[in-house]
Protein backbone atom coordinates (compact mmCIF):
# COMPACT_ATOMS: atom_id res chain seq x y z
CA UNK A 1 0.00 0.00 0.00
CA UNK A 2 1.70 3.63 -1.14
CA UNK A 3 0.54 7.11 -0.42
CA UNK A 4 0.27 9.40 -3.26
CA UNK A 5 1.10 13.09 -2.43
CA UNK A 6 0.21 15.69 -4.31
CA UNK A 7 3.14 18.67 -3.11
CA UNK A 8 5.61 20.73 -5.50
CA UNK A 9 8.44 21.03 -2.91
CA UNK A 10 10.22 17.88 -1.10
CA UNK A 11 12.08 20.21 0.76
CA UNK A 12 8.94 21.60 2.86
CA UNK A 13 8.15 17.98 4.12
CA UNK A 14 9.20 17.76 8.19
CA UNK A 15 9.99 14.27 9.65
CA UNK A 16 8.83 13.93 13.22
CA UNK A 17 10.36 11.74 15.90
CA UNK A 18 13.12 8.97 14.78
CA UNK A 19 11.99 8.96 11.28
CA UNK A 20 14.02 8.98 8.08
CA UNK A 21 12.86 10.24 4.49
CA UNK A 22 14.96 7.48 1.95
CA UNK A 23 14.97 7.29 -1.39
CA UNK A 24 15.07 3.54 -2.48
CA UNK A 25 18.17 2.70 -4.61
CA UNK A 26 17.40 1.78 -8.19
CA UNK A 27 17.69 -2.03 -8.16
CA UNK A 28 18.82 -4.65 -10.86
CA UNK A 29 16.39 -6.90 -12.68
CA UNK A 30 18.73 -9.41 -13.17
CA UNK A 31 20.83 -11.65 -10.70
CA UNK A 32 24.67 -11.70 -11.16
CA UNK A 33 24.82 -14.25 -13.57
CA UNK A 34 22.40 -12.52 -16.35
CA UNK A 35 19.09 -13.91 -15.16
CA UNK A 36 15.74 -11.54 -15.56
CA UNK A 37 14.24 -10.80 -12.27
CA UNK A 38 10.05 -11.14 -12.26
CA UNK A 39 9.21 -7.45 -10.59
CA UNK A 40 7.74 -9.17 -7.05
CA UNK A 41 11.31 -10.86 -6.35
CA UNK A 42 13.45 -7.53 -5.61
CA UNK A 43 10.30 -6.00 -3.33
CA UNK A 44 10.51 -9.24 -1.18
CA UNK A 45 14.22 -8.99 -0.30
CA UNK A 46 15.07 -9.22 2.86
CA UNK A 47 17.39 -6.28 2.64
CA UNK A 48 17.22 -3.02 0.52
CA UNK A 49 19.06 -0.09 0.41
CA UNK A 50 18.57 3.84 -0.17
CA UNK A 51 19.90 7.44 -0.33
CA UNK A 52 18.58 9.52 3.21
CA UNK A 53 16.60 12.68 1.71
CA UNK A 54 15.15 13.82 5.09
CA UNK A 55 16.07 12.72 8.81
CA UNK A 56 13.18 13.72 11.81
CA UNK A 57 15.11 15.55 15.22
CA UNK A 58 15.32 11.86 17.27
CA UNK A 59 14.38 10.79 20.57
CA UNK A 60 12.47 13.13 23.31
CA UNK A 61 14.01 13.71 26.14
CA UNK A 62 12.13 14.48 28.81
CA UNK A 63 12.17 18.20 30.43
CA UNK A 64 13.55 17.62 34.00
CA UNK A 65 11.84 20.07 36.46
CA UNK A 66 13.71 22.55 38.17
CA UNK A 67 12.74 24.36 41.30
CA UNK A 68 15.12 27.11 41.20
CA UNK A 69 13.54 30.13 40.89
CA UNK A 70 16.89 32.00 39.49
CA UNK A 71 17.06 29.89 36.46
CA UNK A 72 14.79 30.81 33.22
CA UNK A 73 11.86 28.18 32.75
CA UNK A 74 12.30 26.14 29.79
CA UNK A 75 9.84 24.21 27.81
CA UNK A 76 11.82 23.71 24.76
CA UNK A 77 11.67 19.75 23.55
CA UNK A 78 14.90 18.83 23.45
CA UNK A 79 16.02 15.41 21.48
CA UNK A 80 18.53 12.67 21.23
CA UNK A 81 19.68 12.49 17.44
CA UNK A 82 19.25 9.82 15.27
CA UNK A 83 22.98 8.66 13.76
CA UNK A 84 21.37 8.69 9.70
CA UNK A 85 21.75 12.31 7.86
CA UNK A 86 21.45 13.36 4.62
CA UNK A 87 22.98 11.86 2.02
CA UNK A 88 23.90 8.79 3.65
CA UNK A 89 23.52 5.18 2.44
CA UNK A 90 21.04 3.33 4.26
CA UNK A 91 20.94 -0.29 4.66
CA UNK A 92 17.49 -1.12 5.98
CA UNK A 93 14.68 -4.00 6.65
CA UNK A 94 12.06 -2.93 4.64
CA UNK A 95 9.29 -4.65 6.99
CA UNK A 96 8.57 -1.34 8.91
CA UNK A 97 8.67 0.61 6.23
CA UNK A 98 6.16 2.69 4.52
CA UNK A 99 5.89 3.41 1.07
CA UNK A 100 4.82 6.92 -0.34
CA UNK A 101 4.87 8.07 -3.62
CA UNK A 102 6.06 11.70 -4.22
CA UNK A 103 6.42 13.67 -8.54
CA UNK A 104 5.44 9.43 -9.88
CA UNK A 105 8.73 8.69 -7.92
CA UNK A 106 8.50 5.74 -4.65
CA UNK A 107 9.81 6.80 -1.18
CA UNK A 108 10.62 5.40 2.29
CA UNK A 109 9.42 6.64 5.91
CA UNK A 110 10.78 4.24 7.95
CA UNK A 111 12.31 4.45 11.98
CA UNK A 112 15.58 4.26 12.85
CA UNK A 113 15.64 0.69 14.00
CA UNK A 114 15.13 -0.39 11.01
CA UNK A 115 18.03 0.57 9.64
CA UNK A 116 20.99 -2.02 9.69
CA UNK A 117 24.09 0.02 8.54
CA UNK A 118 24.74 3.32 7.32
CA UNK A 119 27.31 4.38 4.65
CA UNK A 120 28.87 8.13 4.82
CA UNK A 121 31.10 9.36 2.23
CA UNK A 122 32.81 12.80 3.68
CA UNK A 123 34.25 13.28 0.74
CA UNK A 124 30.68 14.18 -1.11
CA UNK A 125 30.72 17.23 1.34
CA UNK A 126 34.09 19.05 1.60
Amino acid sequence: MSLDIDEKDLSRFIMVGDRILIKPKSQSDRTKSGLFLPPGVQEKEQIQSGYVLKVGPGYPIPALSEDEPWKPNSEEVRYVPLQAKEGDLAVYLPKGAYEIEFNKEKYIILPQSAILMLIRDEKLFY
